[in-house]
């Protein structure tokens, strides 16, 4: 384990403000918390979020890692975290830009880009997972950290949420792929839309099943695979 990262164990996973605690003992005063989503998918952009709580007050009821929650109780927390969070901002990189620098570097691109429109400005980062060796923050990378900080939880909600608010928006221009469903993800109806009407300006072509991959374009043994 080094300085840059804590690993919980399994028997151990109890979602808090452990880690903001510490930061603020450390001297420091807004902690944001940092996480990404649809990393995995084959359309749409990467996006990040960062958020910074007031560990004084009490968290939106049932906060947690995103994908542990329904639809409607994301919703309901991402509209109580707009209202109630000292700062939140997002950073969404498109496909072509995954295309052309990979989906890692894309990923991290995104959380700068979060992190740096806060206001105020963060002053120390916990992320779920990834460092940003390249930002002059004090941070700290956390092996599942969307389910132990209510800072990158409440991250990880308002990412997901910006982010299926955007790929349902997209559905009316593309009705043809169905991203109002699977938000891009790989799943035999997307690699079906692939197959019969080719990929659109939101596709990643360098992802497998998608463009010129070994595999050809919706090759179904391909969900979720990529090349970086």
């Amino acid at each position: 384990m080094t300085a840059f990262q804590l690993q919980a164990e399994p028997f151990s996973f109890q979602i808090g403000f452990d880690f903001e605690h510490q930061a603020i003992a450390d001297g420091f005063a807004f902690i944001a918390g940092v996480d990404e989503v649809g990393r995995g998918c084959l359309a749409g952009p990467v996006v990040a979020a960062a958020c910074i709580l007031d560990i004084t007050k009490p968290v939106p009821k049932s906060l947690n890692d995103s994908k542990k929650l329904t639809e409607k109780q994301r919703d309901e927390i991402a509209a109580e975290l707009r209202e109630t969070a000292v700062a939140f901002a997002v950073g969404v990189v498109e496909a072509e830009e995954i295309d052309r620098i990979n989906i890692l570097e894309a990923t991290k691109l995104a959380m700068i880009k979060a992190i740096e429109a806060l206001a105020p400005a963060a002053d120390h980062i916990l992320i779920d997972a990834l460092q940003l060796k390249h930002l002059r923050i004090p941070q700290k990378a956390i092996i599942k950290g969307d389910s132990i900080s209510y800072s990158i939880a409440a991250a990880s909600v308002i990412a997901k949420t910006y982010r299926d608010d955007l790929m349902k928006r997209y559905d009316d221009e593309f009705p043809a792929y169905g991203f109002a469903g699977h938000k891009g993800y790989g799943c035999a109806s997307h690699f079906a839309a692939i197959r019969e009407h080719g990929p659109c300006r939101l596709h990643r072509m360098t992802f497998r099943g998608v463009g010129d991959g070994p595999s050809g374009p919706g090759k179904i043994d391909n969900v979720l695979e990529y090349k970086v």
